[in-house]
């Protein structure tokens, strides 16, 4: 079964959808807080051209899902999967950006496992590959259970820190 890229994952505070051309401006309402991306290695997603660019790629990948409060029905972020290996038997989780409203780990928490346990369907180990200067990205995926494995560049060919999660040993996924 090939890996579905773009499902519709609902949570009781977030739902995640496939990212649509019409949400560009709601989306930069978000990106454009200079604090969101002030640790990120492409600092210039809060700017019009930046996001412009971010926003065009994201569309691109067939990836990419756009975050909105289940409560205001509104656009708190994005993330994105990439990179399924069939080989490897995993997929990366990435380009992940809330509002700072939305900060504090409830709600990325809630994003990250709706994602995993629609990745762990198809894959047994998820990669999220981070920056070394992202700190804030580093704890976040620390604290939902992954570690750093190594390092390698990124989509955009900088150098990351490779950090895995792999699935539950009592989870059976549908490629077994």
């Amino acid at each position: 079964m090939p890996f579905d890229y773009q499902p519709v994952l609902r949570g009781s505070l977030v739902e995640l959808r496939p990212l649509r051309a019409e949400d560009r401006d709601d989306l930069y309402a978000v990106a454009a807080d200079p604090l969101i991306w002030e640790q990120h290695p492409v600092k210039s997603r809060c700017e019009k051209r930046g996001f412009q660019q971010f926003f065009h790629e994201s569309l691109e990948s067939g990836g990419a899902l756009v975050i909105t409060d289940r409560e205001t029905k509104r656009i708190i972020g994005s993330s994105r999967f990439h990179g399924y290996s069939a080989d490897r038997d995993e997929v990366e989780i990435g380009w992940t950006f809330l509002a700072r409203t939305h900060w504090g780990g409830t709600y990325n928490g809630q994003v990250k496992d709706l994602m995993l346990q629609h990745a762990f369907r198809f894959v047994k180990h998820v990669v999220f590959l981070i920056g070394p200067d992202n700190i804030r990205s580093q704890r976040s995926v620390e604290k939902i259970g992954a570690a750093r494995v190594g390092s390698r560049p990124d989509a955009g060919s900088r150098e990351s820190y490779i950090y895995r999660i792999s699935a539950p040993a009592n989870r059976k996924n549908s490629t077994d």
